[in-house]
């Protein structure tokens, strides 16, 4: 299962040079860049792990694209994002997220299935990967 999620999600992975022009596209907006991993890609899972701190004063895309692969060395098996932040007054939120590395393995999400009172069936989805255990444990 190809998880699909932020900006490029149907499209191929993006090749570094590629990832250079997004960063290049973000800095010259005057966006912050931070890098984030899981290894929950559940979508109500908004909160990944920063992998440092966001790069606000970084203006070179060259040094983010280090950090980035420093991430994937770091973490092979997870999910990896870079988000570009608009700091504008009024806007301040991230305005682009897209993924730049996946796990080779990507298990997917089951579908749960709850009955409640009334004959009424509730359905969710949980990410294969907290199967593995409570989170700190699946590191």
């Amino acid at each position: 299962m190809r998880i699909t999620q932020g900006t490029f999600s149907f499209l191929p992975d993006l090749s570094d040079e590629q990832i250079t022009k997004q960063l290049d596209y973000c800095l010259g907006k005057g966006w912050a860049v931070g890098i984030e991993y899981t290894d929950d890609p559940h979508p109500r899972n908004t909160y990944w792990e920063m992998f440092g701190n966001p790069m606000f004063d970084l203006r070179d895309a060259a040094g983010i694209l280090m950090e980035i692969r420093n991430c994937r060395q770091t973490f092979p098996n997870h999910y990896i994002r870079v988000a570009a932040f608009d700091a504008t007054h009024t806007v301040e939120s991230v305005v682009l997220s897209f993924i730049v590395h996946r796990p080779q393995d990507e298990p997917g999400f089951r579908l749960v299935r709850q009955e409640a009172p009334g004959r009424t069936l509730r359905y969710s989805t949980e990410s294969y990967a907290v199967s593995k255990g409570p989170e700190g444990a699946r590191y």
